[in-house]
C-alpha cells in the first residue's frame, strides 16, 4: 500500500503543478493587462508593473489550491485508469478506502503548502504590493467607506481618517471624543497621525476643541501624544482586502470591530474560509476519486477533464458568491463559509457511492 501511496502521489503532485503552472500563467497574464492601463501614473513603469504583478502571484496560488488540486488529481487518475493501472491495483486487493487513505496522506503536505501560503505568504506578499504600487503611482488609499472617509469606534471616541499612508500613517485625522453619556466633550484635529507604540500614537500640526459649561476652548500645538487601541496592523485592513489577510489577522480585527459594537460579518467570513480552505483539499481529493472508475468506451479524457474544470469553477465562484451573500443578509459567518465544501463533500460521497454501486 505505501507503493501504491508513493506512485499515486509522484502522478498527482507532478499534475498538480502543472495545472498550477497553467492557471498562474493565466491569472498573471489578466493582471498584467489589468496593469498596463494604469501604467505611467508617477513612476509606476514597466518595472514595478512586473513587480507588482510577480508579488500578487502567492495571492493567486492560494486562492487556486482547491482547483488546481481537484483537476491535476482527476488528470492523474483518469491517466493511470486509462492505463488499466489502477484496474490492477483494485484486482490487486486495494480496497476503496485504502484509496481513500492513500489520497488522504497525498493531501496532507498539500494542506500545509496551503496554509503556509495563506498565513505567512499571502498576505505580506499582498500588502507589498499594494505599497510598492501606491509608493511608485506617488499617491495615497482613498478611502471609499464614506465620502469623508472611514470611521472607527475606539472606545469612547470616534475616528475620522481621511486617507492613510503607504507606510499606514495617518493622514487628516479627527477625533470626536464622547463622555459615558454620549456628550461630545472634544474635537480634535490633525494632519497627520505617526504609530509610536502600541497603544500611542504622534498626532502632528493638531487643534483640539473642548466643550464644557464654561464654553468652548481652542488650543493649538505642533505635535501631541494620542493614547489609542488602534494598530497599523488594524488599519492595514485599509490596504489589503478581507480575503488577502492572515487568519490571525482577521481574528484581531473580528474581536476590534465587536468589542466597539460594528458589523464584523465579512470579517468572520473570511476568518472561516482561511480556517476551512485547507481542508476544502480533502473534499477536492475525495471528489477526484470517482473519475478513477474512467473506461475508454465512457468517453474521453479531455471529457472528464473538462468536468474537472467546470467543477472546480464552479466551486471557486460560487464560494465567493455564498460569502458575498452571507455578508450582505447577515447569515452564519460559519455557514457562509463552509457551505460550498460541505456541499461537495456530499457530491463526491455520492458519486463515491453511485461509481462502488455500479
Amino acid at each position: 500500500m505505501n507503493l501504491l501511496t508513493r506512485y499515486l502521489g509522484r502522478e498527482i503532485y507532478l499534475s498538480i503543478a502543472l495545472v498550477f503552472a497553467a492557471l498562474i500563467m493565466l491569472f498573471a497574464f489578466l493582471d498584467l493587462i489589468h496593469e498596463l492601463n494604469v501604467m505611467g501614473q508617477g513612476q509606476y513603469h514597466l518595472g514595478y508593473v512586473l513587480l507588482f504583478v510577480a508579488l500578487t502571484i502567492p495571492g493567486h496560488v492560494y486562492e487556486l489550491f482547491p482547483v488546481a488540486v481537484l483537476v491535476g488529481a482527476i488528470f492523474a487518475l483518469v491517466q493511470l485508469a486509462a492505463s488499466s493501472e489502477l484496474t490492477v491495483y483494485r484486482a490487486s486487493g486495494a480496497s476503496l478506502w485504502q484509496m481513500l487513505g492513500a489520497l488522504f496522506k497525498i493531501s496532507l503536505p498539500l494542506i500545509a503548502l496551503s496554509f503556509a501560503f495563506s498565513e505567512f505568504v499571502a498576505p505580506p506578499s499582498e500588502r507589498m504590493a499594494q505599497q510598492l504600487r501606491l509608493k511608485a503611482q506617488n499617491s495615497q488609499v482613498s478611502l471609499k467607506e464614506f465620502r469623508s472617509g472611514v470611521w472607527v469606534k475606539d472606545e469612547r471616541s470616534f475616528v475620522n481618517v481621511k486617507s492613510v499612508m503607504p507606510d499606514t500613517s495617518l493622514s487628516n485625522v479627527n477625533i470626536y471624543l464622547f463622555d459615558d453619556t454620549y456628550h461630545l466633550q472634544a474635537i480634535t484635529n490633525a494632519t497627520r497621525a505617526n504609530f509610536i507604540e502600541e497603544g500611542r500614537w504622534q498626532l502632528e500640526e493638531v487643534m483640539e476643541t473642548r466643550f464644557d459649561k464654561q464654553g468652548t476652548t481652542v488650543n493649538t500645538a505642533a505635535s501631541q501624544e494620542w493614547r489609542s487601541a488602534l494598530n497599523p496592523g488594524i488599519l492595514s485592513v485599509l490596504l489589503v482586502v478581507p480575503e488577502q489577510m492572515s487568519a490571525y489577522d482577521l481574528y484581531q480585527y473580528v474581536g476590534h470591530l465587536q468589542d466597539n459594537r460594528q458589523k464584523s460579518a465579512r470579517y468572520e467570513i473570511a476568518m472561516w474560509n482561511k480556517l476551512v480552505y485547507p481542508l476544502a483539499l480533502l473534499v477536492m481529493m475525495l471528489l477526484a476519486l470517482p473519475f478513477a472508475s474512467y473506461q475508454r468506451r465512457s468517453g474521453g479524457i479531455s471529457a472528464m477533464i473538462f468536468a474537472g474544470i467546470v467543477l472546480g469553477l464552479v466551486f471557486h465562484f460560487v464560494g465567493r458568491l455564498f460569502a458575498s451573500l452571507g455578508a450582505l443578509n447577515d447569515w452564519s459567518p460559519f455557514v457562509s463559509a463552509t457551505a460550498m465544501t460541505g456541499l461537495f463533500l456530499l457530491l463526491g460521497l455520492a458519486m463515491l457511492w453511485w461509481t462502488e454501486r455500479r
